[in-house]
């Protein structure tokens, strides 16, 4: 075999080894995906609660909701943050929403939520989702704060006011964030840097229409949230037994009394 067929024949060796491209993404297709930045996992079940399965956290459920059900219908509808106290369902509330609105009509939304670190590749996804008839919610889970977060905030800011090609009304973007000061505005006579990060954070969270608070449970409103997950199993509990538990963990919130009612259920061997 001479040296220009030897080349062709290894040319054509690597061509069968190459990965083939990933097939294009059928954006009806499925309830909810996940945006990995390079390809795209269609999700066929959203892993969502019931939104009656929610407790504590009444008027955070009517308005997400409520901005749902616009957006799907095709009416004008806000970018969201949930942003507060950790457990409170922010994250549940979310999916939820998303989940209650499809009941209705599987075809109107969509979840897209995006993988951490992804945000840079957001205008190659906005681009994609302009071409389609679905609305979609686009999730940004448990946005960081810490170290090295400013970056990404003002790429998130920058995302949020648009750019020459605007983003298409069909798209909205939700945010959960646990740190507290996103939406406090008090001047705390802080270090330089730290109150540039605060006007950091303040800046992006001007730019969403809907923000909701999600507090820490005092005491009632944790024992409120346990019973309405134990009141459909019939199932009592004993107060103390149920503070006991959340100081155990550090914290009372709505997911600190679902670990409970959880724990009790298996006991009396029901499924919650």
């Amino acid at each position: 075999m001479d040296e220009r067929g030897e080349l062709a024949r290894i040319a054509a060796a690597l061509e069968r080894l190459a990965p083939l491209p990933p097939p294009p993404t059928d954006w009806h297709a499925h309830p909810a995906y996940l945006w990995e930045g390079e390809r795209t996992r269609a999700v066929p079940v959203i892993d969502a609660l019931p939104l009656e399965a929610l407790h504590g956290i009444d008027a955070q459920k009517v308005a997400l909701r409520d901005l749902c059900a616009r957006l799907a219908k095709g009416a004008a509808a806000h970018d969201a943050l949930l942003w507060g106290a950790r457990g409170m369902g922010k994250s549940a509330l979310v999916r939820a929403a998303v989940a209650d609105v499809q009941r209705e009509d599987s075809q109107s939304l969509a979840l897209v939520q995006l993988a951490p670190g992804t945000l840079p590749s957001f205008p190659a996804l906005i681009a994609e989702l302009a071409e389609q008839t679905r609305a979609f919610l686009l999730f940004i889970d448990d946005l960081g704060f810490g170290e090295g977060a400013r970056a990404e905030m003002l790429a998130l800011r920058s995302l949020l006011d648009g750019g020459i090609a605007p983003r298409p009304p069909h798209v909205r973007i939700c945010v959960t964030a646990n740190r507290r000061a996103i939406v406090e505005r008090e001047d705390t006579g802080a270090a330089l840097h730290e109150r540039d990060e605060r006007d950091d954070a303040l800046a992006l969270a001007d730019r969403f229409g809907l923000t909701l608070g999600f507090h820490p449970a005092d005491k009632d409103t944790y024992l409120a949230i346990l019973a309405g997950y134990l009141a459909p199993l019939g199932l009592p509990f004993d107060a103390e037994e149920a503070m006991a538990f959340a100081i155990q963990r550090g914290n009372r919130s709505g997911r600190t009394a679902l670990q409970f009612a959880t724990e009790l259920a298996g006991r009396a061997g029901l499924a919650l």
